[in-house]
């Protein structure tokens, strides 16, 4: 499991790069958050299929794999799954590694149920 750690204020795209960096996959799956042209083409000159769904505000549609898109709720079953504790979803750690290893502990509990 890769995670990056951004502030608060911070788009999610901007975590994008250094999450994929090195890695071969092929498909990307994103909410319309991550409806951005850099990401689109990065992922063309991979080979990666962007299962992202356009913006409203886009001029022209982009078709996306629909059913793909719907295996997304896995991933964010992941993520409520790390909410269910209480360290996790309040952030009490005070510095980003101190919080990065409670991250790694709660999926650690997680994968050994």
């Amino acid at each position: 499991m890769r995670f990056v750690l951004l502030p608060g204020q911070r788009h999610d795209s901007t975590g994008v790069r250094p999450l994929i960096e090195g890695i071969v996959f092929g498909a990307l799956l994103g909410d319309k958050a991550f409806d951005a042209d850099w990401l689109r083409a990065d992922l063309d000159d991979r080979g990666a299929a962007a299962v992202i769904p356009p913006k409203t505000n886009r001029k022209a549609a982009i078709a996306f794999d629909r059913d793909m898109y719907r295996w997304r709720h896995l991933i964010e079953n992941t993520f409520a799954k790390l909410k269910e504790f209480r360290a996790v979803a309040t952030r009490y750690d005070k510095t980003d590694t101190s919080y990065a290893a409670t991250i790694h502990l709660a999926a650690a509990v997680i994968a050994s149920r």
